[in-house]
């Protein structure tokens, strides 16, 4: 199982090369792990979940009178897979609800309010705009949105393909690092933040003071590569999105601040109504989509070809994506249920011993290979400790950081997300401004991977500070 999880790791990691979409890989890899647990090693279960376990044989007598073998491939079936699905359909929701809204803002040009309002020509003081700009955009929005638009805002402004590639660097970085201190900001952040590792208010305390040094200091590098004001713009820009003019300024306005209100509120529901996050995030659709059918049944003259209604928005949706992070998370449950997991985070426990070396190596990682399994995979090395059993626990004082809202899993947000910065390919953002830019490796690791790292490593730096004071 190890070997096949490491091999689909290999491949997505080399997805570019192999022309084979990660999510069918993934997919693959999930489905095969989960044969390969019921099929080769259900006898893990007693050991993995004894009190599970023992419950399920207790409520079901009539599982009693199998063998052991079959009482562990019964559980595997009815309870294990079923709870997994259920955490994992969590994440996917909320993910598919949000990637809905925001899109829906997108293809009606809500972004635009925003990024009309640039006007600056000074090429350093218009870096230092579209970064700060990015890092809050990004905490709302999903990284990826965020990088999308300000890359459709610099192909209008700058001409200059290779200034355009030191701006489309600081908006990858921006983007990761102001993901990373929201819990709606990053998919790695949503992840801990729906499985109840972490709340809103101690996430957004503890990281924006790193976040936001992990960008200021590849900023003030990147800053001295540009001089002087921007001659022109750009004559051939292009875009990304097709937007519609079916709206005017004022509907699409209000969109935008529904759209955004929408993400915005699903904390404040989430520590109100103690529902998870995807409750609160699908209500949020709801009103969007009713607003855009109101708007649309004013316009009885407009052709349906240029309404975007939500029916055909979720036709652009990234479905491949939605369904990377079900293969993903199915193929780290299946791992969980035979305890390599748990085994895992235990050799890490004796033989580093420190939540921030493991952290920041989790970090550099990411920057390599997709920060999804990552984090996956280390939510299941390390379950949440409940502070009431921390006295009868050996080494405590270690042991305190695995509580919510603890440091490793506060540092674990800030690491999987800021890290993936270090290299052009270790970000989602990055991936897609790598394409839209045509960005080559080479040129990002000699320019701007010691920016980012240098970054990474301030502000990993002001978290631990800041943790130990």
């Amino acid at each position: 199982m190890v070997f096949v999880f490491i091999l689909g790791y290999f491949l997505i990691a080399v997805e570019h090369k192999i022309k084979v979409d990660k999510a069918a890989i993934a997919l693959l890899t999930g489905g095969v792990l989960w044969v390969l647990y019921i099929m080769l090693s259900p006898l893990s279960v007693p050991n993995v979940f004894p009190l599970g376990f023992q419950e399920y044989i207790h409520n079901n007598s009539g599982i009693s009178a199998l063998s052991l073998l079959d009482q562990c491939k019964n559980y595997i079936v009815d309870v294990h897979i079923v709870e997994s699905l259920g955490e994992i359909s969590e994440t996917l929701f909320f993910l598919l609800g949000a990637m809905t809204i925001v899109e829906l803002i997108d293809v009606h040009g809500g972004f635009s309010i925003i990024t009309d309002r640039i006007t600056t020509r000074n090429k350093r003081r218009l870096l230092i705009t579209i970064s700060f700009l990015t890092f809050f955009m990004s905490s709302v929005l999903d990284n990826l949105t965020t990088s999308i638009v300000m890359i459709m805002l610099l192909r209008k402004i700058i001409p200059n393909y290779k200034e355009r590639w030191v701006f489309a660097s600081m908006i990858i970085i921006a983007a990761n690092s102001g993901g990373a201190w929201s819990p709606i900001g990053d998919v790695t952040t949503i992840m801990l933040w729906v499985d109840g590792k972490i709340s809103t208010a101690p996430l957004m305390t503890n990281l924006f003071i790193p976040s936001l040094v992990s960008m200021i200091v590849p900023l003030l590098f990147a800053s001295r590569m540009l001089k002087g004001q921007i001659t022109s713009p750009s004559k051939h820009a292009t875009s990304v999105h097709n937007h519609t003019n079916a709206l005017t300024d004022k509907e699409r306005t209000i969109l935008f601040i529904l759209g955004v209100l929408a993400l915005v509120y699903v904390p404040v529901f989430k520590s109100i109504t103690h529902l998870p996050p995807f409750v609160g995030v699908l209500i949020g659709l709801s009103f969007v989509w009713i607003y855009t059918e109101y708007l649309y049944q004013k316009k009885p003259n407009l052709a349906e070809d240029f309404k975007h209604r939500v029916t055909s928005v979720l036709k652009r949706i990234d479905s491949a994506t939605i369904l990377f992070f079900l293969g993903i998370l199915l193929a780290v449950s299946a791992l969980q249920g035979t305890g390599i997991l748990n085994s895992a985070g235990q050799f890490l426990n004796d033989k580093i011993h420190n939540v921030y070396a493991i952290n920041i190596i989790i970090g550099l990682l990411s920057s390599i290979v997709d920060n999804v399994p990552l984090v996956a995979v280390a939510m299941g090395m390390y379950p949440v400790v409940d502070p009431a059993t921390l006295s009868t626990i050996a080494d405590a004082a270690f042991m305190q950081s695995f509580v919510i809202d603890g440091s490793f899993w506060i540092f674990l947000a800030y690491c999987a997300g800021v890290g993936g910065s270090v290299l052009i390919i270790g970000s989602v953002s990055g991936v897609v401004v790598m394409g839209i830019e045509k960005i080559s490796f080479n040129w990002y690791f000699k320019n701007i991977s010691l920016l980012a790292f240098a970054g990474y490593i301030a502000g990993a730096l002001s978290f631990i500070l800041i943790d130990i004071l």
